[in-house]
């Protein structure tokens, strides 16, 4: 597969993350080379001030770092392949500026690119959010695949935006041109949403791009179900945590834990941070890591694991994900340590668990549903 985007803006090399020896995939699509493609055929002044979202694996930032733009995501891993891939190809770190999902952006911008997100939901709390920073001279461009475009996100923009017009299909990649309507009242965003979780007094509060962000998901209640009582149980890690529901049970069924929230979605520790404290208060030891899954945890340090893995990242399906925080748990478990892993039954993760810890152990199966358990050996 191909590390080397060649565009008008110049030749870079660009890779993905997490890291795979064999990758199959490039670190951008044709979308992104449509949309830089176009921005070439554009007067743009030395100095224009841009602003680009949802950048997969920095491919847009890399290419436009001599405008020095600043970029908006909510992954880690996103930001984090920005940085490797501007020192691949001798760009300073500081020629972008990154910014979290929550992060509000300074000043007005000339351009916004945007990279269509798989949440509809997302987009909206951004354009809500980017409301600020706009003028009507400010140009924006949403670009996506066609599959990613649906009519929703045209309404939505036409909605919290203005006018649009669109290109013609490229390589299966389309742009969407959005015109500021300065007359537009902006709504109140709709995020954070809350919910009250069932069979309990337990308010939790999702931002846009948290998964199953207005009620309880099924794998995650079946999972929930069978969580264990663990009163020797030092330190628990909800991997991946999402809102942080698994955490925030398994902290009320082991008392004298500290549990630890990790994801590499900014706007889904927020929300296992703003939960867990609205459960527990301030004084339950609790930490709320934004990262590359377990690469930063200090190896056997954590008495249980629970993980309920992506089996996509971006708007790509894959079990790269799923395999890395494996192996990475086997090496942060301490002895007779446990790692419970919920997901689909098709997806198979008991042959991963039985190749990184010698075996396995079925906990509970449903209709659509696995739960495995895997044990550091004494």
């Amino acid at each position: 597969m191909s590390t080397r985007l060649s565009v008008a803006q110049g030749e870079f090399e660009l890779n993905r993350l997490p890291k795979r020896s064999k990758e199959l995939l490039q670190a951008w699509d044709a979308a992104d080379e449509y949309l830089l493609d176009t921005l070439a055929q554009q007067s743009m002044s030395a100095d224009a001030r841009i602003l680009i979202v949802n950048d997969s694996f920095g491919a847009l930032a890399v290419a436009l770092s001599a405008f020095r733009p600043h970029a908006l995501s909510d992954s880690y891993l996103s930001q984090q392949a920005t940085r490797i891939n501007l020192a691949a190809n001798n760009l300073p770190e500081h020629s972008v500026n990154l910014l979290s999902s929550l992060d509000p952006p300074q000043g007005i911008f000339d351009w916004v690119l945007i990279k269509a997100p798989k949440t509809l939901a997302l987009l909206e709390d951004e354009l809500i959010r980017l409301h600020p920073n706009l003028a009507p001279s400010t140009r924006i461009i949403v670009a996506g695949m066609i599959k990613t475009l649906s009519p929703s996100v045209w309404k939505l923009l036409e909605r919290l935006v203005g006018p649009t017009t669109t290109s013609l299909a490229r390589k299966k990649a389309r742009l969407i041109f959005a015109s500021v309507d300065a007359g537009l009242i902006m709504p109140p965003s709709p995020y954070p949403v809350y919910y009250r979780l069932e069979n309990s007094e337990y308010l939790i509060g999702n931002h846009a791009n948290v998964f199953s962000r207005d009620s309880l998901d099924i794998g995650t209640r079946f999972f929930l179900q069978h969580l264990p009582y663990r009163q020797d149980a030092c330190d628990i890690i909800d991997l991946g945590c999402g809102n942080g529901l698994v955490g925030l049970i398994a902290a009320e069924r082991s008392p004298a834990a500290a549990v630890h929230f990790i994801d590499e979605s900014f706007m889904a520790v927020a929300s296992a941070r703003d939960n867990f404290h609205r459960a527990f208060g301030r004084s339950r030891k609790a930490t709320f890591c934004i990262g590359d899954g377990l690469v930063e945890a200090a190896s056997a340090s954590a008495d249980l694991i629970f993980c309920n893995p992506p089996f996509h990242q971006h708007n790509t399906i894959g079990d790269q994900i799923a395999v890395s925080l494996f192996k990475q748990s086997r090496r942060v478990l301490r002895k007779g340590g446990q790692l419970w892993v919920i997901g689909n039954r098709h997806l198979g993760y008991h042959s991963y668990l039985d190749r990184f810890f010698g075996g396995h152990s079925l906990i509970a199966v449903n209709a659509k549903f696995v739960i495995v358990k895997a044990v550091v050996a004494d």
